[in-house]
């Protein structure tokens, strides 16, 4: 993991593992879950190879010593002998090795004994949006009541009574955690937990504010804006930032996560991007021609020539007049029209004498061709 020989001395395994470390920290690898593991693994090989009577016994047994009844490495699970080190334990060890500033990139909190110190960060609040169509058509802003911890205005958000501030935290010296040695199956050990006095802060409170009790926070109502894009579907979520609970004592306010909902449409199906719309024609203008008219999900209308012998099922397609692409600037569905042919439900005995005249004419029994153009179309409302 480190890159360094069987030989290698103890300077040589220090300058390695700090090479690692900047090379995999989390500070310069934001969301890396792979360069975290790696940060780790490097940690505890530098915990193993810096230590003498650690470092005789894995180079004498290796990871498999655990499973050969020596009392090494091995047992697999991650880390050696089943203990896995976790932050807080990996950032203590800095503490121990003098903390550094190597290449330029400094890590902050490592060092001189400080920590990393808590800060804290406000909950998300979750926020269901029922849009129109013609709302995702366009994209909307949305104006929102929000019921939410807001910062404290007596106390500015610090928690602390009439501006009287903040003293070192007595029990970690401003560390905001305090660390622990214990004896482990690899020797002695340390391990770091939050200061049960500041709570991860290293700093405690004069006199807390009696508005807040000390908390900086307290309940409250925001008028809130969000802005939706054109395109957005069901099911849909996004984030905004910052627009959450406030985080006690001018910590990092949380998000709102909307999720996206569309109100039924007795106009048009949507798929995808695309828009359908059933146009049912009379049987004189399928038969013999004409032009209609559609809506279109902007609102205006769209005249269309429909073709002497138009069948049932035909679909015109109308580029570009479906809803907009939400990831992709200026791309939008197309509206699909769906014709359909509506045959009347009664007549009048003139209207079926003249109807019965056409049942026998070879002219209204539909050619092969026709007949298996109709049947695919069938096939394809299954496949």
């Amino acid at each position: 993991m480190l890159g360094v020989s069987k030989t290698a001395s103890d300077d040589e395994i220090k300058k390695a593992y700090r090479k690692t470390a900047i090379k995999y920290h989390p500070d310069r690898n934001p969301g890396d879950k792979e360069a975290e593991e790696k940060f780790k693994e490097a940690a505890e090989a530098y915990s193993v190879l810096h230590d003498p009577e650690k470092r005789k016994r894995y180079d004498q047994f290796g990871f498999e010593a655990e499973n050969m009844g020596q009392g090494g490495f091995g047992g697999g699970g991650g880390g050696f002998g089943g203990f896995r080190m976790n932050m807080d334990d990996i950032f203590s060890m800095f503490n121990d090795v003098g903390g550094f500033d190597f290449g330029g990139f400094s890590f902050g909190g490592f060092g001189g004994g400080g920590g990393r110190r808590q800060v804290h960060r406000g909950s998300n609040l979750r926020l269901r949006v029922t849009l129109s169509l013609k709302e995702i058509n366009e994209g909307v802003t949305k104006k929102f009541k929000a019921r939410k911890d807001v910062t404290c205005s007596h106390c500015h958000g610090t928690g602390a009574q009439d501006g009287t501030g903040t003293d070192t935290c007595p029990t970690c010296h401003g560390n905001g955690y305090i660390t622990h040695t214990t004896q482990t199956i690899l020797g002695m050990a340390q391990q770091r937990s939050v200061c049960p006095t500041c709570h991860g802060e290293g700093q405690v409170i004069r006199n807390k504010c009696t508005y807040c009790n000390g908390t900086g926070v307290v309940k409250g109502e925001e008028l809130v804006e969000i802005k939706i894009p054109a395109g957005v579907a069901q099911g849909m979520q996004l984030n905004v930032q910052g627009k959450g609970n406030a985080g006690q004592r001018g910590g990092i306010p949380g998000d709102i996560e909307v999720y996206i909902e569309e109100a039924p449409n007795d106009t048009f199906v949507r798929e995808g991007n695309n828009l359908i719309y059933n146009q049912l024609l009379d049987f004189p203008t399928a038969a013999l021609g004409g032009e209609i008219e559609v809506p279109t999900v902007a609102g205006d209308k769209m005249h269309l020539k429909i073709e002497p012998g138009t069948q049932p099922g035909k679909t015109l397609r109308l580029r570009g007049k479906g809803l907009p692409d939400v990831q992709r600037y200026g791309v939008r569905g197309d509206l699909l029209v769906n014709l359909s042919v509506y045959v009347p439900k009664t007549l009048s005995r003139d209207q079926k004498k003249a109807i019965e005249s056409w049942r026998q004419d070879d002219n209204f029994q539909g050619d092969k061709t026709t007949k298996e153009s109709i049947f695919k179309r069938f096939q394809s409302y299954f496949s």
